[in-house]
């Protein structure tokens, strides 16, 4: 009696306290943690410093951040790394655009981001995305082969020091997430996923659980905006008419990855802008809750 009394113990505490790996693999879609601060270095007319800037994103919230950046912020990187670091800042990825004008994949900009990263020991996500005239010129079939060829390339720079590639639609060929998936079919891997940026598909609202369907297997982040037919590009969360039933589709689709939150204003305070996406997308998952309650009423 007293053994079975212990086993009937044992198996209620298993099903009643979740593990730690468990809450891993089921994170709230929505909570401040699974949050990332985007596009904001290059966007905040305060030009924060890094200590700033690690400071702002501790008063927001955020414990998630990427890492836009311009010619003239690289060489504050290693600092920026330091200091995320040293405020517990996780640094979900860095920007890594490829301009391709050079004659070669990798410039200058690029090897000096790989050697910061491996001299820091940083293991993060590079979010990559190519200048439209890398692929000018060529057809289709081409350009899927100078896809593969440098996406390849890049990986192996980034698998060499424990990071891994994102690829990210910013427009054009490469943009569009039907390309992005063949890419990573022609590539034969599984350690390749895909950052999807509402303000980079507003060509796509209408296809949009078409488009999520094939790419929630790859999906790493989703970055948010306000969407409204024809724009603007940049809009704030909540104050466009698609957002609300987008979100809804991507709570229903099952997926788990990360959401981004923007600072994309170059003449604002970053963290007014990335205030406001926040607030505006408390609100619409309020919305969400009430026509959930409507519905079951």
């Amino acid at each position: 009696m007293k053994n079975t009394l212990y086993i009937v113990l044992a198996i209620f505490c298993c099903l009643a306290i979740p593990t730690s790996a468990q809450k891993k693999e089921n994170p709230n879609l929505f909570s401040k943690e699974n949050l990332v601060a985007w596009c904001v270095v290059p966007f905040d007319n305060m030009k924060r410093t890094p200590e700033q800037r690690a400071r702002m994103l501790k008063e927001l919230g955020f414990s998630q951040f990427a890492y836009d950046w311009r010619a003239e912020h690289l060489p504050s990187m290693e600092e920026e790394i330091q200091i995320l670091r040293r405020n517990n800042i996780a640094l979900k990825s860095v920007w890594f655009w490829i301009n391709g004008t050079s004659g070669q994949i990798l410039d200058e900009s690029n090897n000096f981001i790989l050697k910061t990263l491996k001299d820091n020991n940083v293991k993060t996500e590079l979010w990559l995305s190519f200048n439209d005239r890398f692929f000018e010129g060529v057809s289709d079939e081409e350009k899927l082969k100078k896809a593969v060829a440098a996406v390849s390339h890049i990986r192996t720079k980034a698998k060499e020091i424990g990071c891994t590639v994102q690829l990210y639609n910013h427009g054009s060929w490469f943009g569009e997430p039907e390309n992005q998936i063949k890419i990573i079919k022609a590539m034969g891997v599984n350690d390749i996923g895909i950052v999807y940026n509402f303000h980079h598909g507003h060509n796509q609202q209408k296809d949009f659980p078409k488009l999520l369907a094939m790419m929630k297997p790859y999906l790493s982040t989703i970055n948010l905006n306000g969407m409204k037919a024809g724009g603007p590009q940049i809009l704030t969360i909540g104050q466009g008419d698609q957002e609300l039933t987008m979100l809804q589709q991507l709570k229903d689709s099952g997926y788990k990855g990360s959401l981004g939150i923007l600072s994309h204003v170059e003449d604002e305070d970053a963290k007014i802008v990335l205030a406001r996406n926040i607030e505006g997308l408390k609100d619409l998952l309020q919305k969400m809750k009430e026509e959930k309650a409507l519905k079951t009423y």
